[in-house]
């Protein structure tokens, strides 16, 4: 009898311990900069992020809109050596191991377009994830408890993934979706105005063929 209870017990606190281990999951700050920001035209923005010795870290980015979708970038080291470089890209994925402690910098320049805005995402990570709380130097092999939260915690991470790019292609297919409109709204008010000065000048045409002349006009086309 008591054995049922103590073992009662300890499944209740592992369900507990499952639940809190989830629930830290939805709540646990990240380490990595992800925004969207807007890059006018003829402008340059950087970023900057001090990152470690031997720290491994990911620069991400995407051009959500504007113009031909391009933009120029580069990432720099604190003794101000090119680690990375792209000129006119849409998006791309870079990854670096620190090789001295400092200040990086990620510059997106639209020095290059004269009227267009672009809309960028960017995702910059640095460092290893941090580990599940309770799970801080666990080693292998790991209970199934310990193993179910890891994979949950993995899982969330992909759906967080898909959900981002998902929304940046919503984004761009909503963007492209509303120029097409205004294109489409620019035409047809060219088209209408056309349609009514044809139809105008048809009218007047036509009003001149059975308007009366008086006799003046008459001789006159005559000679």
């Amino acid at each position: 009898m008591l054995t049922g209870l103590i073992l009662a017990l300890v499944r209740m606190l592992r369900a507990l311990s499952l639940v809190l281990l989830t629930l830290s999951l939805l709540f646990r700050i990240s380490e990595s900069v992800e925004l969207t920001f807007e890059l006018p035209d003829s402008a340059k923005e950087c970023f900057y992020e001090v990152i470690e010795k031997d720290t491994e870290s990911t620069l991400e980015f995407q051009v959500v809109t504007g113009g031909h979708y391009d933009v120029d970038v580069e990432l720099r080291d604190p003794m101000k050596n090119v680690l990375y470089k792209e000129v006119k890209k849409q998006y791309d994925s870079f990854q670096w191991k620190a090789e001295r402690t400092g200040e990086y910098v990620a510059c997106f320049s639209n020095e290059f377009s004269t009227f267009s805005h672009k809309l960028v995402y960017i995702d910059f990570q640095v460092g290893d994830e941090q580990p599940l709380p309770g799970l801080e130097g666990q080693t292998e092999p790991l209970t199934q408890m310990e193993t179910s939260a890891r994979e949950v915690h993995d899982n969330l991470n992909s759906v967080i993934d898909f959900q981002t790019h998902h929304r940046l292609r919503e984004t761009q297919g909503r963007k492209r979706g509303e120029d097409l409109n205004e294109r489409v709204m620019i035409w047809s008010a060219f088209v209408t105005v056309a349609i009514m000065l044809v139809a105008l000048g048809q009218v007047f045409v036509l009003k001149s063929f059975f308007s009366d002349k008086k006799p003046s006009q008459m001789y006159a086309g005559l000679r």
